[in-house]
């Protein structure tokens, strides 16, 4: 069994050395399987890349990726997951905060639940900052309602999935992806297993609170048409009740309690236009968000398994 190990890499020089050593004595003492690590260096403006290239050039199961630009970690760890060619497929950050010694519980709980097809690692105790802790648990809540996510499931870095979840992520082309979010277009059949967090060796987390709200609001636009359907609802909502206004007010009219000469007229064209218009908003609206989806170009479905090869079309 061959398991693919992608690690992000972002100015860790100092750390990656100790993580190579780390993985590999995990894998050949505890889990005994092959393995290949693939380091993604996201541009680093330290000596990353030289040390990632000495530990290719020292063992054959090390491969790396260097990207042109910094894309960050979402990116990097698809552009990953992309040139693995594992039976498993492993995610884990390189800053220690998932130790490698906690793999083997990723793997025990796949192997207790064969139906399973990913797992991913729950913290027993967060060691990230406040801001960072508050950022996680407003994309917990954003998840459940956009995504439909269990509240009970709890979305970290800290992965192991089957390699057909690879493939259907592998075909997900999003401008601005999020790995998690992306596995719960693809894939119901995801645990959580506990494991430990650990805080930081060195530097700091790159999630800035700038970039934390970013993150949140790049995901809210990307998975959610929630704004649009209130505005449309109000449009509807407005409009009809317009309708039943201009009834009434043009009763009054009719029966002379309105004296006001050009008042009726007046009041009739501000309800129905503002109506209309917020109705209008709505339908156009959708039709955006319809356009957008085809755009995202995600996959019709995810195949688990099957008999049979594709006869029709290109992709699968």
């Amino acid at each position: 069994m061959l398991y693919s190990i992608v690690v992000p890499v972002y100015n860790s020089a100092a750390t990656l050395d100790e993580l190579y050593n780390r993985i590999k004595i995990e894998f050949e003492t505890v889990i005994q399987e092959d393995f290949e690590l693939i380091l993604v260096d996201d541009f680093s403006r330290d000596s990353s890349f030289a040390v990632i290239k000495r530990l290719s050039s020292m063992d054959e199961r090390v491969k790396y990726i260097r990207l042109a630009k910094n894309h960050g970690q979402q990116k990097a760890v698809l552009c990953g997951i992309e040139h693995t060619k594992g039976d498993y497929i492993i995610t884990l950050d390189d800053d220690f905060q998932h130790p490698p010694e906690e793999i083997p519980k990723l793997i025990e709980g796949m192997s207790a639940n064969p139906e399973v097809d990913v797992v991913i690692g729950r913290y027993d105790s967060k060691k990230h900052n406040a801001v960072r802790r508050l950022g996680t648990k407003l994309l917990d809540i954003l998840s459940q309602y956009t995504l439909g996510k269990n509240k009970n499931l709890k979305l970290t870095s800290f992965r192991l999935m089957k390699s057909f979840v690879a493939d259907n992520l592998a075909d997900i082309n999003l401008y601005s992806p999020t790995v998690g979010h992306c596995l719960l277009t693809v894939d119901e059949s995801i645990i959580n297993v506990a494991t430990h967090h650990e805080a930081r060796k060195m530097g700091k987390s790159g999630y800035s609170p700038k970039k934390l709200v970013k993150n949140f609001m790049g995901i809210f636009y990307a998975n959610t048409d929630l704004p649009l359907r209130i505005v449309g609802n109000i449009g509807t909502i407005s409009f009809i009740a317009s309708i039943l206004l201009t009834i009434f007010y043009l009763a009054k009219y009719i029966s002379g309690d309105v004296r006001v000469s050009g008042w009726m007229t007046l009041v009739i064209l501000v309800l129905l236009m503002n109506g209309l218009s917020l109705l209008s908003v709505g339908i156009i609206g959708r039709y955006l968000m319809l356009n957008i989806q085809e755009a995202k170009r995600l996959p019709k479905y995810s195949i688990k398994e099957k008999n049979l090869e594709k006869v029709r079309g290109k992709n699968e």
